[in-house]
């Protein structure tokens, strides 16, 4: 898991936890089915190998990566590049921010349902005061996440009292010196990428990737290469191995590294991809939670997926096979999904009648309950 983790760089956190928690798949779609305890033990262990903190948004994180985000803190403590609500807490209302951190200080970890205050009055953000407090204080880099809670909610702390000495220690780099380690560690997991690809991985503006990219270009990190196929302009890692033959199959979550910046997937796998969580259900095109299923180093098909615990059952939602797909795609996603099923504790995989699956696509199975589905 650690090696994984160090490959892709980060684990992007969602909270939809319609099927199960975003940071668990990726290592699920690389390793098959690891116990998912062990992943949390990882996460809050003393040791601290991870942080969570911005990356590729809400991101669990190699600790030494720490010093190489610490221009982002500044910048939020200075309440520039953070989300309007919470920029005035870098200037007119830093008292109220101040009182929490103190509180923190003196009463140890704190949560937002901790504290009592107004809520906006509707929307899915509808955060308190202190909620937007401590997220403020939380970009800044002056307060640290120990866990989150089982209802997903951050716990926060003192950074001296959740994250290692030593990493606190190190030397807080040049800003442009940390872009471009991060840039560096973009080309790494991407093997090969275009500008916009680069700076996407960590978050990174226009602005902050255009010096680290000509420097790691410079230094020969970077080695500026033509793609057939794509108009931009891509670069290649030194150490990338082209010419790799891909085999075997998965299922990606939406925030998987591979799928999670949509022009890249459509540029390599010709595979249009769209969340549509926020779309209204009678305009969604593929369903609320969509995985790409990856068979042979190509996108082949899509499943919109529900995790029934109460029932104990996988739900295939709706199923989609890409044109030109493999006759033995959906033989090969059934197999995945039953590995899924098993790896999230669920005893069967429902086979929705909505999903648009015939009966040869499922003639491989010997469950009772996708028998059933299929009649």
């Amino acid at each position: 898991m650690r090696r994984e983790i160090g490959r892709l760089g980060l684990l992007q956190i969602d909270s939809v936890n319609v099927l199960v928690r975003a940071h668990y798949m990726p290592l699920f779609s690389r390793l098959g089915p690891y116990d998912r305890g062990a992943l949390d033990t990882l996460a809050i262990a003393q040791s601290k190998c991870f942080f969570e903190y911005w990356g590729h948004e809400a991101s669990l994180l190699p600790i030494d990566l720490h010093p190489l985000l610490r221009w982002r803190m500044e910048r939020a403590r200075g309440g520039r590049c953070v989300w309007s609500r919470l920029e005035p807490f870098a200037g007119e209302r830093r008292a109220e921010a101040d009182a929490l951190l103190t509180r923190i200080e003196s009463g140890g970890p704190l949560a937002a349902s901790d504290v009592s205050g107004p809520k906006a009055s509707k929307g899915m953000w509808n955060w308190s005061d202190a909620k937007h407090a401590l997220e403020w204080l939380f970009w800044a880099g002056l307060i640290a996440s120990t866990h989150r809670r089982g209802s997903f909610e951050r716990v926060y702390d003192l950074p001296e009292r959740v994250l290692p000495r030593a990493a606190l220690a190190r030397p807080t780099p040049d800003p442009v010196d940390a872009r471009r380690e991060l840039v560096a560690r973009s080309a790494a997991a991407l093997g090969v990428a275009t500008a916009n690809d680069l700076r996407d991985y960590y978050r990174l503006s226009p602005a902050d990737a255009r010096l680290p990219i000509e420097q790691l270009v410079e230094a020969g990190v970077l080695v500026p290469v033509h793609v057939r196929g794509w108009q931009q302009q891509a670069y290649l890692h030194k150490d990338a191995r082209p010419g790799r033959r891909h085999a075997g199959a998965a299922l990606l979550s939406p925030f998987d590294p591979v799928v999670w910046h949509r022009p890249r997937t459509e540029r390599l796998f010709g595979f249009r991809y769209r969340l549509e969580i926020y779309t209204p259900a009678h305009k969604r095109e593929h369903g609320y939670y969509v995985l790409p299923f990856l068979m042979d180093g190509a996108l082949v098909a899509r499943v919109d997926l529900k995790a029934d615990r109460r029932a104990g059952a996988l739900i295939v939602l709706r199923a989609h096979r890409e044109p030109g797909a493999p006759a033995a795609t959906m033989e090969r996603m059934l197999a995945e999904l039953r590995l899924m099923a098993s790896w999230l504790g669920l005893s069967d995989v429902v086979i929705s009648s909505t999903a648009g699956l015939e009966s040869r696509d499922c003639r491989v199975s010997s469950r009772k309950s996708d028998r059933a589905a299929m009649e």
